[in-house]
């Protein structure tokens, strides 16, 4: 930094010691966590980081002991240990929480305490809405892990295959129900965190930091956080219809009817294969991170490991029917996906060679992080050889349904996913915990875990091959496999007690261990700025970036940030403060005033939790009640939360740059989250089209002949309301962005009225020509496709009436107007939902 760019526009004294002793005590002050109580309310992405992360562990735990309860089962033949029953619910919990409460929430945990720091930021730009994910997250875990303790857990596989689980005569109980709805409330913070994360790192980069300088780390985000957004919704999709059998008899998957059970294995599996990826990428990102870093040099191939990247997430899209093999495809069905799945294993490769590459050319220093990445790679190595042996379909033919598919997917997820992640907690602890595991604990942990696992896992190999079949409570002896289950069994308690040795390493008391010093691994990358301990704000000030190793290769640079030479040295006006900058080439764009602690985040989940839970047993009084709550403790948070008119129009970041506290449209981060969401809702919607259209396929007449549709009268007078909306909505924004606010009001209070009155109008058609959703597949069809327009429609009205209500208690204006810029792109994804409904529900059956 030069004397001229110090003291640009007359700014304070950066050498002045007393200047700085007072704006850290003022940002200090700002970003401290609330005491007592009040604790709870904390936003912080560090507490609510950590808060996601411990929890995230705690549900891994325990399905680590329901695993240890399976094993004691197995590990003789005709064992009574457990019931057939309990066994069934022990097995499908472990795997539900594995997957849906410990994989993927970590990644997003993990990523809530890192990202901000990797990239020079605050905070993340949605604090509250983290917030938020955490504690739906955390009420619908225990909502389902606790089921267990009641004898009402799910006991159907955590695939939950239909007809079993829609049909009151095999699964009777709320087993499935409370898997259902339990999930859809935790993939609502699946959701949250994906469109945070991918706003954080596209909008709330340093300046200087173009996407090409951007840490690993963050381009895996990036992935992940988008295949999420287009894996998730279709599950949600799928849950929708499972529900709507389950409690309306509503026949999707009953081939009576015109039904089919092969439905939700592609709506599964459209979501269930990406999601084995989603678990690999991230932690591989934490390899991607440790590797430079030990082999003290920056990684080789950076563009071809970010291609790498996002070609694995995208082909692993083209993957679902690799869980299919056996539904009776077609075999040119089987010889695409077949090649597809042999086709994934290319770029994984890449990024395994890359790191490899970066190791032998570099000067490695052996640590306890690099012991649990090599046998992260050793491991995933071995699973990925099975993992292309089973995407051939003759071979998968003979394996499907055996312990050789076991063995198969705990290779790569523990190899790809846990012993990463147990690297990345070696590695990043001082971060957190100011202090370093260790280092003899973590030695011992390692190899109990890796010989343990190689134990437990490497014979199930063979006992499927031997034709024991997965899933199954007990074994007769004659199968001949009773050795390896005990050797397996003796080897997963083994693989346990080395994650113990890590929770104690993690819990047990070390305040008389001195604090880690800065930087102790001399890493190159922006989290290990972080001071030991670490202080709330994050970055003393928000750097300019050049390089993607600046510790490494920017000259003084520590001794910059820390004395407050680059951005944002200060807090004024002791607001809590971090900067936008642009997609492409982080160019400054404005000063984000990031909102602080509230319960507004907790009570909204609370609410949106009970609606689930209250649905879950058929309340339907305490669900519309609990629903009716959850919108006022949305809208209450939207209002007191967001888009707040600041009190000047711009503010001095330092350096003599001036930038705009408030911005609305493609600037500003709202825009963005709102695009984000509509996009992973549209997702969604194209899944229960994809239903429509899926029973048209395998189905000789479909409409049936005899059927009765929804007409074409009202589909169409539905559609001119809806489009009516859509424009009001985008000529409000227009009209009050040009100063003309009368009218703009009376627009959103037409379009508003116009919204419900298609909505209702929508739900009309099918309503007067008597469709009954439980006679026939096609009827449900069409009521599903009507009610998810109109809810959205619904949605849209309530908006409009939102922004009205706020340009009447002048918190919209002309000039801060997010609120209705937002509201106008919303409607721009539900009109052409609506658009897509009417056209596939009215004239599509016309051109048959």
């Amino acid at each position: 930094m030069t004397e001229r760019e110090n003291t640009a526009a007359d700014g304070p004294d950066q050498e002045d010691e007393e200047v700085r002793r007072g704006q850290e005590e003022r940002l200090r002050k700002v970003w401290a966590a609330p005491k007592g109580w009040r604790y709870w309310s904390a936003v912080n992405n560090t507490e609510v980081g950590i808060w996601y992360t411990a929890a995230a562990f705690g549900f891994m735990l325990f399905a680590g002991v329901l695993a240890l309860t399976m094993r004691v089962q197995l590990a003789v033949p005709e064992n009574d240990f457990l019931t057939a029953t309990f066994y069934n619910q022990v097995y499908t919990l472990h795997g539900t929480v594995m997957m849906f409460l410990f994989a993927v929430p970590i990644f997003e945990a993990v990523a809530i305490i890192l990202l901000p720091e990797m990239l020079g930021a605050r905070d993340l730009p949605f604090p509250r809405l983290s917030a938020f994910g955490f504690w739906c997250f955390m009420i619908g875990g225990v909502f389902v892990a606790g089921s267990i303790f009641f004898d009402a857990a799910p006991n159907a596989g955590w695939f939950m295959y239909p007809p079993l689980t829609t049909d009151e005569r095999y699964t009777p109980g709320y087993g499935p129900d409370i898997w259902l709805l339990g999930l859809s409330f935790i993939e609502i913070a699946s959701l949250a965190a994906a469109v945070e994360l991918i706003v954080g790192t596209l909008k709330c980069r340093p300046p200087g930091m173009r996407l090409n300088l951007m840490p690993l780390y963050a381009w895996y985000v990036l992935v992940v956080a988008g295949m999420i957004l287009f894996a998730f919704p279709p599950l949600i999709a799928g849950d929708i219809l499972f529900e709507l059998e389950r409690m309306f008899d509503w026949p999707f998957f009953d081939p009576s009817r015109g039904g089919d059970p092969v439905l939700w294995q592609h709506l599964f599996w459209i979501f269930g294969h990406p999601e084995v990826y989603i678990v690999f990428l991230p932690a591989i990102a934490l390899v991607a991170m440790i590797v430079p870093t030990f082999a003290q040099r920056p990684i080789l191939g950076y563009s071809w490991i970010v291609l790498a990247a996002v070609g694995t997430g995208f082909i692993s899209f083209g993957l679902w029917v690799h869980h299919m093999y056996t539904t009776g495809l077609p075999a040119i069905s089987l010889g695409f996906f077949s090649a597809a799945s042999e086709a994934v294993a290319i770029p994984t490769g890449v990024q395994i060679f890359v790191f490899l590459a970066t190791l032998l050319t570099g000067r490695v220093i052996f640590s306890v992080p690099m012991l649990f990445v090599a046998g992260a790679l050793a491991t995933f190595v071995i699973g990925g050889l099975t993992g292309v042996m089973v995407a051939l379909a003759p071979f998968d033919w003979q394996a499907h349904d055996t312990y050789f598919v076991v063995a198969h997917l705990h290779y790569v997820l523990i190899g790809g996913m846990l012993f990463p992640l147990m690297a990345g907690v070696y590695y990043y602890w001082p971060i957190i915990g100011a202090r370093k595991l260790s280092d003899r604990l973590g030695r011992i942990a390692f190899w109990l875990m890796f010989v343990g696992f190689n134990v437990a896992f490497l014979p199930m190999h063979w006992a499927g091959l031997m034709g024991m079949p997965r899933r199954v409570w007990t074994y007769p002896e004659a199968l001949g496999v009773g050795i390896s289950n005990l050797v397996s069994s003796v080897g997963a308690f083994v693989f346990a007690s080395g994650v113990l040795v890590i929770v104690w390493d993690v819990i047990r008391p070390r305040s008389r261990e001195p604090y880690a010093k800065r930087n102790p691994w001399t890493a190159g990358t922006l989290e290990w700025l972080a001071r030991m301990p670490s202080e709330s704000w994050g970055v003393r000030s928000v750097p300019i970036i050049s390089s993607r190793y600046p510790l490494w290769e920017q000259p003084n640079f520590v001794d910059d940030v820390d004395k407050g030479r680059f951005y944002l040295p200060d807090a004024e006006e002791m607001k809590r403060e971090t900067l936008v900058t642009t997609v492409l080439d982080g160019k400054p764009l404005h000063c984000l005033r990031v909102p602080g602690p509230s319960f507004m985040p907790m009570i909204a989940a609370i609410m949106t939790g009970a609606v689930f839970i209250f649905a879950t047993f058929h309340w339907w009084t305490l669900t519309i009640t609990a629903m009716v709550l959850s919108i006022a403790s949305i809208i209450i948070w939207l209002w007191r939360g967001t888009a707040q008119i600041p009190e000047k129009a711009e503010k001095d970041v330092g350096l003599g740059l001036k930038l705009p506290l408030y911005k609305s449209g493609p600037d500003s981060i709202g825009w963005w989250a709102m695009f984000i969401t509509m996009t992973g809702d549209a997702t969604a919607f194209v899944g229960l089209i994809f239903g429509y259209f899926y029973f048209f396929t395998i189905h000789a007449d479909f409409p049936p002949p005899t059927a009765v549709g929804p007409g074409v009268f009202w589909p169409s007078i539905a559609l001119l309301l809806f489009a009516s909306a859509w424009t009001a909505a985008l000529f409000a924004r227009i009209l009050n962005r040009a100063g003309r606010v009368g009218p703009a009001r009376g627009l959103m209070a037409a379009g508003s009225v116009a919204s419900l009155a298609a909505s209702a109008t929508l739900l009309w058609g099918p309503f007067t020509n008597g469709l009954d959703p439980s006679a026939h597949v096609y009827p449900a069809t069409v009521w599903v496709l009507a009610i998810w327009t109109a809810v959205h429609g619904g949605v849209g009205g309530l908006m409009l009436g939102y922004c009205l209500a706020r340009s009447y208690a002048d918190r919209m204006t002309p000039e801060y107007d997010i609120d209705i810029s937002n509201v106008a792109l919303y409607w721009h994804f539900a009109g052409g939902t609506a658009l897509v409904t009417v056209a596939t529900l009215a004239y599509f059956p016309m051109l048959m």
